[in-house]
């Protein structure tokens, strides 16, 4: 077996790092949150810096040589590649899990959270992300999804003596552990059906025809389900907004896109690569997971009286979103990479709207320990960078002006769904955005009214430099590719 160090080394460098910050913080004897935030920071730049360099230069590692069967010569497999799929979401979680880190040092004065395991099962999971991303065979992707997901279970856990997050991390075990099952299940029976793991050979043998169809069918459908359960969509959703309730407002960031990103990318690229052929049968299944997914998070939003909840359940309903032009990612007009990229463009807008709306949640949430919508009001008057910040998030979640960027969003996932001739998806998505608006726009209307005495009472002294950083990072992220939507286009391909 052959290994490309240079495709390797984003994932190398982050998990050498979440080892050495653990045992840094472990024998320095004191909290250190500077030394975990900055070399956390410092390796997520060095792997931004390698991805600049591996884009647009395909590679393919962890390489081995089977003989060739009926005269064909010995075939290559690879089980890690970074190609044009693999690059867009690596900047994806590299850019988010970034913010993260700035988050997460609003937790400096909360004597419960440990910074040096905060920080190590943080990078361990980045590094199952950026893995997933990578993956190109089934072994390779259970495991990447377990790196993604157990360290994440401990991440909602880590403060000590918090009976909710203790109580939301089982949930998210539990959810996690019936998902991992499933997969397997699928991926065993894929395996039973074609003879072989790697993408590449599953393609192949589909196209060759002569397998068990029944079977094959049946573990697509697992496989896909096990998937589903990782990126919170209906039916297996209920795990995020309680996971969300008693997570630490960093953790649920990342939860709600660095995590969600991996559980996509597993999902895009399965559905591309091995089972392009099978579309007749994951089609149906995605636009049906889709429209349903969008409606219940919506409607579940409406209901929400806590910023926290209300962008769980916008989560979920945001990746309804995500999962809609996979409906048309194969078939009609649309295209393999319209529809394709049309869902990784959608992620990366999501993901930067969502993260500076979390930025923002987390600053208020620090400075007065309440995520209740009443304690926003007036939050434009009282801190205008938070108050402009949280207005603009949720205006690109929205899809509406002046945050161009959602509405070029919005545009974005419809396009292919249209093309495609799926006429009642296309009706269910339009329908969703216009309730989106209703609790986006209701959230706002509470930021920009004027302050209450009981919102202003419970405001305290004290700054955060990693919230205020980062709401920066997300505002002007936001404000440039608001005007500059091709930006997002030539870094997402």
């Amino acid at each position: 077996m052959t290994f490309d160090w240079l495709a390797l080394a984003p994932v190398v460098i982050v998990s050498v790092t979440a080892v050495v910050v653990l045992l840094a913080d472990a024998f320095a004897g004191v909290r250190r949150w500077a030394m975990a935030t900055v070399g956390s920071i410092v390796a997520l730049v060095a792997c931004g810096v390698v991805t600049a360099v591996l884009d647009g230069d395909p590679r393919a590692t962890m390489c081995s040589q089977a003989a060739g069967v009926g005269g064909v010569g010995p075939v290559t497999r690879c089980s890690y590649a970074v190609d044009g799929f693999t690059v867009p979401l690596w900047w994806i979680v590299l850019a988010a899990s970034a913010l993260v880190v700035l988050l997460a040092a609003a937790s400096a004065s909360d004597l419960a959270t440990p910074p040096g395991e905060l920080h190590f099962l943080l990078l361990a999971s980045v590094a199952g992300a950026l893995t997933l991303a990578a993956a190109r065979d089934l072994v390779t992707l259970v495991v990447a999804l377990e790196l993604v997901s157990l360290p994440s279970i401990a991440l909602v856990a880590v403060r000590r003596g918090d009976h909710l997050a203790a109580r939301s991390a089982w949930t998210f075990f539990l959810a996690s552990v019936t998902a991992t099952a499933i997969t397997l299940m699928g991926a065993s029976l894929v395996y039973g059906a074609t003879g072989s793991v790697h993408y590449g050979d599953i393609a192949a043998a589909i196209e060759n025809g002569a397998l068990p169809l029944e079977v094959l069918r049946t573990g697509v459908v697992f496989l896909l389900a096990g998937l589903i359960f990782k990126i919170g969509a209906v039916p297996f959703h209920m795990w995020v907004p309680d996971t969300y309730a008693g997570a630490d407002t960093a953790v649920a960031a990342y939860l709600s896109v660095v995590s969600k990103t991996a559980g996509f990318a597993g999902l895009l690229i399965v559905l591309a690569l091995p089972f392009e052929a099978m579309s007749d049968t994951w089609s149906p299944m995605m636009a049906v997971v889709a429209g349903v997914t969008m409606t219940v998070g919506n409607l579940a939003a409406l209901r929400s009286s806590d910023a926290i909840g209300l962008l769980a359940w916008s989560s979920v309903a945001q990746a309804g979103f995500v999962l809609a032009p996979v409906a048309a990612l194969l078939l009609g007009p649309a295209g393999t990479d319209s529809g394709l990229y049309a869902s990784i463009r959608y992620l990366g807008i999501y993901a930067l709207a969502n993260m500076a709306a979390f930025a923002a949640v987390a600053h208020v949430r620090s400075r007065t320990g309440r995520t209740d919508l009443e304690s926003f009001r007036g939050l434009l008057r009282r801190d205008p960078l938070a108050g402009v910040t949280l207005s603009f998030a949720l205006l690109a979640l929205a899809g509406f002006p002046p945050a161009v960027i959602g509405l070029v969003a919005k545009y974005v996932v419809l396009r292919p769904v249209v093309e495609d001739g799926h006429a009642v998806l296309a009706v269910v998505m339009a329908v969703n955005v216009a309730i989106g608006l209703a609790y986006y726009l209701r959230f706002l209307v509470v930021v920009l009214s004027p302050a209450s005495v009981a919102s202003g009472r419970v405001l305290v002294v004290g700054q955060r430099h990693g919230p205020r950083l980062a709401m920066g990072l997300g505002l002007a992220a936001l404000l440039i590719t608001s005007a500059w939507p091709g930006l997002v286009t030539s870094v997402l391909l």
